[in-house]
């Protein structure tokens, strides 16, 4: 064994180190945070760079192997799903209330037209409480809708 081996096996060793550090701070924070948002950033970046971290560790220590490619696939499948699919499921989860909206510091969804009122569910609590108290009480001593004029 040269010095040249050793020097790519430490390299390898410490990115495989790096890797597991990185996917397990994203477990811990999949976890231990309160909100989707938060639990989605947390199982996608990290993660995600963990595991392209332990795919170069392994490609250095397995370097001119067919497996090579293999381990590029699933770099590459990576990148390309867990953000996407973190993105949908963070949409889905604002569209169905699911978020703590006290937590967020732009809303950029939240002051547009009304274009989710039909994917809610239906104990979905309102957006704001104050509004929907005042339009489901009766109207009382208006005399509107007893067919005077």
């Amino acid at each position: 064994m040269n010095d040249v081996d050793s020097v790519a096996d430490v390299i390898a060793v410490a990115c495989l180190l790096v890797g597991a550090f990185f996917c397990l701070t994203a477990g811990v924070g999949l976890v231990r945070f309160p909100d989707v948002l938060s639990r989605m950033h947390a199982g996608t970046k990290p993660q995600v760079v963990g595991v392209l971290l332990i795919m170069t560790g392994s490609a250095i220590r397995l370097v001119g192997s067919s497996v090579i490619w293999m381990l590029l696939l699933v770099a590459a499948f990576q990148l390309l799903t867990a953000p996407v699919s973190a993105h949908m499921v963070s949409r889905i989860a604002y569209r169905r209330r699911h978020v703590r909206r006290d937590l967020l510091l732009v809303d950029e969804l939240g002051g547009g037209p009304d274009l989710y009122r039909g994917d809610e569910p239906a104990d979905a609590p309102p957006e704001e409480p104050a509004q929907a108290f005042v339009e489901s009480q009766p109207d009382q001593g208006t005399g509107a809708g007893d067919g005077k004029a």
